[in-house]
């Protein structure tokens, strides 16, 4: 991976602006192609992990795994009062339960204090960033001077207090050699000398963000195309510095299927969501991964062993991807129809909160080819476990003229029958439609509905197995009692 990446991403970085802003405005420098291959995920504690998060995670774990790098998980936590405790351990929690590992870290941002210090100071020494007390007013009223499309170019002051800018060159562009897109330019001169650092001497995130890739010794940024707009940035200050650029791939963001920008209402919009609705982490991975990244021969279900083994960055396409939740529950039903039974139901189980019993495995039997979710389970199974649920439209819609005659003929054929396993309640109830002169479903619906409350459950006979012979009649018994009332 770290070969192929340094053979397609020769990447130009601007010189370094030190005491002049004059000379070659872009230096281009070939990457180490046997450099070891690190990749980062540096996510904001400031809430849950969104699903575009979890692709941009997932990207980097698979590209990582795919050429034997490594991954470092790096908590961008300066903004401490968003950045709670809480916050990371949300992150943390949604990474295990995707079951993506990494190699370094969690690496607080915040901790790293020093280190930017540091670099600022090394910054103003060269004079590659000066000190600048003027106000944003100022800032305006020098751009309306010198015309739109300028970037502010201030008068160093040496005076604490003043916040510090990094100094950008007159002329030339920086350029974004960028995996996904391609090169993309960025005129210098429309850029202002930047802020790096507050009056306080706190640093802004372009600059810690440049400084903890370049010493945590990251080769390779996998992130989002929101991002696009600091690489630039980022750029500056690691030529200002000395140091090598990382090769960075921008991911084009995730749409919902209406085309908009993800979010609340298309449905699940975070990692935790996707676990309480009910998915399996494979499943989430195999789907996220698809998510603007395919195979040549268009394979859609692939466990994760596959994905590392296929994924290249390289391979992801420019355009937005399309976050639909019917398509990720299609791929969620395929992987738990796949599933071992044992599996199966110890996944049932733990999003259950119950023990495996006996009765579980059972349950899960006769319900594993219906339910696209765990969370679709239960209600598929709670017949078995609880009485029967009063679903009064269902009871309305099923119990109608003729489901008297159904009910008694089905009891008295399930009460005689030599066995009561799935194949001996077929046998014996499969006369009743033609005997009855109507169709299965008009026979097969009430005593659906009486031994489970409801009109949707796994098959028929299945289902009375699995209740037993004797529940099976008291329930029928029972709804026998309430059509009579």
């Amino acid at each position: 991976m770290a070969g192929l990446l340094a053979d397609q991403l020769l990447h130009d970085r601007p010189a370094s602006a030190g005491l002049s802003r004059s000379g070659p405005a872009v230096e281009t420098c070939a990457a180490v192609p046997d450099s070891p291959l690190r990749l980062r995920f540096a996510p904001s504690p400031t809430g849950v992990l969104h699903i575009g998060g979890a692709r941009t995670v997932l990207y980097n774990w698979l590209a990582a795994r795919h050429g034997g790098g490594e991954l470092v998980l790096r908590i961008e936590d300066t903004d401490r009062e968003r950045s709670t405790p809480e916050n990371v351990e949300q992150i943390l929690d949604a990474l295990r339960w995707l079951e993506l590992d990494w190699d370094i870290g969690p690496v607080s941002q915040a901790s790293r204090g020093d280190l930017h210090a540091e670099a600022l100071r090394q910054l103003l020494d060269s004079g590659a960033a000066y000190r600048d007390p003027a106000t944003a007013k100022e800032v305006e009223a020098w751009k309306a001077e010198h015309g739109a499309g300028r970037g502010y170019r201030g008068t160093p002051v040496d005076a604490e207090g003043s916040a510090v800018r990094l100094r950008v060159p007159d002329q030339g562009e920086t350029v974004v050699e960028d995996l996904i897109r391609g090169p993309v330019s960025f005129p210098n001169r429309s850029y202002d000398d930047f802020v790096i650092a507050r009056g306080d001497g706190s640093v802004l995130y372009n600059f810690a963000v440049a400084v903890d890739d370049a010493e945590m010794g990251i080769t390779e940024v996998v992130r989002g195309d929101d991002h696009l707009s600091n690489t630039p940035k980022q750029l500056l200050v690691l030529a200002a510095l000395g140091y090598e650029a990382p090769h960075y791939a921008h991911l084009p963001l995730l749409h919902g299927p209406d085309g908009k920008k993800l979010s609340k209402r298309h449905g699940a919009a975070s990692v935790q969501e996707l676990r309480e609705a009910g998915y399996l982490p494979a499943a989430v991975r195999n789907y996220l991964a698809l998510l603007g990244w395919g195979t040549d021969d268009d394979t859609t279900l692939m466990p994760t062993e596959e994905l590392v083994r296929r994924f290249q960055v390289g391979d992801v396409g420019k355009a937005a991807a399309i976050f639909d939740e019917k398509k990720l529950r299609w791929v969620n039903g395929r992987f738990m129809r796949e599933m071992p039974l044992e599996d199966y139901t110890a996944a049932v189980a733990r999003h259950l909160g119950r023990e495996v019993d006996d009765r579980l495995l059972a349950a899960c039997a006769i319900a594993q080819e219906k339910a696209q979710t765990l969370e679709e389970v239960w209600p598929l199974i709670r017949f078995l476990f609880e009485p029967p649920v009063d679903d009064e439209k269902s009871w309305t819609k099923v119990m109608k003229d003729g489901s008297r005659d159904a009910l008694e003929a089905a009891r008295t054929a399930l009460a005689g029958a030599p066995g009561f396993d799935a194949a001996a309640i077929e046998e014996a109830l499969a006369p009743l439609p033609e005997r009855l002169g109507a169709k299965p479903g008009r026979v097969y619906q009430p005593v659906r509905v009486a031994i489970t409350g409801t009109a949707v459950s796994p098959g028929i006979f299945e289902s009375l197995a699995a209740l037993g012979r004797d529940d099976s009649l008291s329930r029928i018994d029972a709804a026998l009692v309430r059509l009579g009332s």
